[in-house]
């Protein structure tokens, strides 16, 4: 048995395949040991069957957002110690004089140098001394660190004097992170930055991953963990590098999308994942696989690990709406998580987007998972009406916030389109998220967006990604080298050769994908193009694209090869609805007020298992299922295609 668990801050979401059916399990999330959930999940399922479980988990993501990782050192060459602190020039907010970076993860007085130097070239041009080294290990010795980054400069060219500083940290008894392992690439401020995250996450992913896989194997269960580059790992892998790990769930989400949306027939697609506390967006081109970046940043961190491009934002079903000092509104970024929850889950006090959405009409209060969570709507009425202040009616507080939470989202999606060059008239969103469906209208209107495509189970498909998820490597090296070069094809050889081993040693088969970073000589940036006879022709294309013009007379250089290896995991068949007769009375539930542009009107409330290929509907209408709710505005037009999707033409 093949089981997907993504933890999420409100609920817990599984997908497995049983009798090659697959079923939807929804609980909820233990935020102070979210393992608990996982292997609740696990029971529940498994029982005492056998069983392959691949993990989402947010344990590194928060522990770096809220700051709760471990003590670290950091370990560079001397005179470089504070590279971490200076980073760039580049100001995020120019004209904000206020403005203060957060501070580094290890503080001045757990950041050390060390004696040597390495050329730009790999040439050794001093040895760290054995003397030195001594004198190293006692001083960090004496800091008392919980971890340890090394990241000494162009250790990506030649590691012997790295990996003679690592050799010399290892017996202190602490997990040592070292750049040539992590990222053998070039940019000393993102590589130190980068090493410096996974030290800084290493204890708290180890003894979370270490725990979880001794109860999985207790359950004669295997443990997997999903990577931000969107594949999977062995959960050893992830708690030796855990950022790898830090978008572990939206990833699950853009591969489940993308599996979606190709066999819906859908190429170019925006998705949109909104769950209790945040919203992920993405921009794929399902022909042409996962679109990864190095350029992510957390808190004004770079990450410079391959990453899936995904932009994020703090607004989701959980959010928090209040009045500022001035009395405007906002909504979010804090969220009412799982404990307490919304007001109308029982127990919360403050106004959620959830709660919003319940009292506009669009969330049924009896229907919530499928019927096994009732809402509590008089209470959020309550509640509303004594937090909305000034503002006329509750209506009127509840659809402000929604309005302002789709806002957020708004400017989300047009990051990732438009600020990259692409029209969002051309891709259909697919939404999903247990809060997803109900804004993605909406969201379409806003940015012209044609169609919806709200897929089968959506509040589960960041699991369901998790499940048809490959098993995936990456491996890289800085090369700075003309195109023409006969090394290139050497390099990369020689990374798919240590790919094919590392796959080897956890029993897997695989096959490489070879891409290369280039750039015009003299640029500072690069850009990633696949390895093939026309990449350089490939790179001008792209190039033009992104910055609106292209030079085919100047010199390109290729800074990084890379080489991903990935072993497929076993199919899944898509299961096809029923085929219908076009009617869909036979879900039909209830008509119900719904809240509309500023007015009440009549709407149709659908059972979503009820629907059938072919069905269709106008809404206002709100569709109800297991993992999520669809609401569908006046002007959208439904239908029902052959795998179950909703496909949703949204209207002017």
């Amino acid at each position: 048995m093949r089981i997907a668990i993504d933890t999420g801050g409100t609920f817990t979401d599984c997908v497995y395949e049983d009798r090659g059916r697959l079923q939807v399990l929804k609980i909820p999330s233990t935020p102070a040991d979210p393992g608990e959930a996982v292997l609740r999940a696990v029971e529940q399922i498994a029982g005492e069957q056998a069983a392959e479980v691949r993990h989402g988990t947010t344990v590194g993501t928060n522990a770096l957002l809220e700051r709760k990782g471990a003590r670290v050192a950091f370990v560079t060459t001397a005179g470089f110690e504070d590279t971490i602190a200076i980073g760039r020039q580049a100001r995020p907010r120019l004209y904000d004089l206020f403005f203060t970076k957060e501070p580094p993860l290890a503080s001045e007085e757990l950041r050390f140098g060390v004696k040597e130097r390495t050329a730009c070239d790999g040439s050794i041009v001093e040895e760290a001394a054995e003397g030195d080294l001594a004198q190293l290990k006692r001083r960090v010795a004496a800091a008392g660190p919980e971890a340890i980054a090394v990241s000494l400069l162009f250790s990506f060219a030649n590691p012997a004097n790295e990996r003679a500083v690592v050799d010399a940290l290892r017996d202190l008894g602490v997990p040592v992170s070292a750049s040539h392992e992590i990222l053998p690439e070039f940019r000393e401020y993102e590589r130190g930055s980068t090493v410096l995250i996974n030290a800084y996450l290493a204890p708290k992913m180890q003894r979370y991953l270490e725990r979880l896989n001794r109860a999985c194997e207790a359950q004669r269960s295997t443990l997997h963990v999903m990577q931000s580059s969107g594949g999977i790992v062995p959960a050893a892998v992830a708690a030796r590098e855990p950022v790898r790990t830090i978008l572990s769930g939206p990833a699950g989400g853009v591969v489940g999308a993308i599996a979606v949306a190709k066999a819906a027939g859908f190429e170019r697609i925006l998705t949109f994942d909104m769950g209790g506390t945040s919203t992920d967006v993405a921009l794929v081109n399902s022909a042409a696989g996962l679109r990864t970046t190095k350029e992510s940043q957390i808190l004004g961190m770079p990450v410079a690990v391959p990453m899936l491009d995904i932009h994020t934002v703090g607004a989701g079903g959980g959010s928090l709406a209040s009045f500022d000092r001035g009395g405007a509104l906002k909504v979010g970024p804090e969220s009412a998580g799982a404990d307490p929850g919304p007001i109308c889950y029982g127990q919360g006090e403050h106004p959620t987007v959830t709660d919003a959405n319940l009292l506009l009409g669009r969330l049924e209060a009896e229907w919530f998972l499928g019927g096994g969570m009732k809402l509590d709507e008089s209470r959020t009425h309550e509640r509303f009406a004594e937090a909305k202040g000034t503002l006329a009616s509750v209506e009127a507080f509840a659809e402000g916030i929604v309005r302002l939470a789709d806002s957020h989202i708004e400017k989300a999606l047009r990051r990732i389109s438009v600020e990259q060059g692409y029209d969002p008239r051309d891709f259909v969103l697919v939404s999903f998220g247990g809060a997803g469906p109900v804004h993605a209208c909406a969201l379409a209107r806003a940015l012209r967006i044609p169609v919806v495509m709200v897929p089968r189970s959506p509040g589960a498909l960041s699991a369901y990604g998790i499940l048809v998820s490959d098993v995936v490597r990456d491996f890289s090296r800085t090369v700075m080298l003309r195109p023409d070069n006969p090394a290139l094809a050497e390099h990369l050889t020689r990374l798919e050769a240590a790919g094919t081993r590392a796959m080897e040693a956890e029993g897997l088969r695989s096959v490489a994908q070879r891409s290369v970073d280039l750039r015009y000589a003299g640029q500072g940036f690069e850009l990633p193009v696949e390895w093939s006879a026309d990449f350089v022709e490939q790179f001008h294309r792209l190039h033009e694209q992104r910055y609106g013009y292209a030079d085919r007379e100047r010199p390109v250089e290729v800074v990084n090869v890379r080489v991903r290896m990935v072993a497929r995991t076993r199919f899944l068949p898509n299961e096809l609805s029923q085929p219908g007769d076009g009617n869909p009375s036979r879900a039909f539930l209830r008509t119900k007020p719904i809240f509309c542009d500023g007015q009440w009107q009549n709407g149709a409330v659908y059972d979503r298992s009820r629907l059938q290929t072919g069905d269709r509907f106008s809404g206002p209408a709100v569709v109800v299922e297991y993992s999520a709710t669809t609401f569908v505005p006046p002007e959208g037009q439904v239908s029902v295609d052959r795998h179950g999707n909703l496909i949703i033409e949204v209207g002017a």
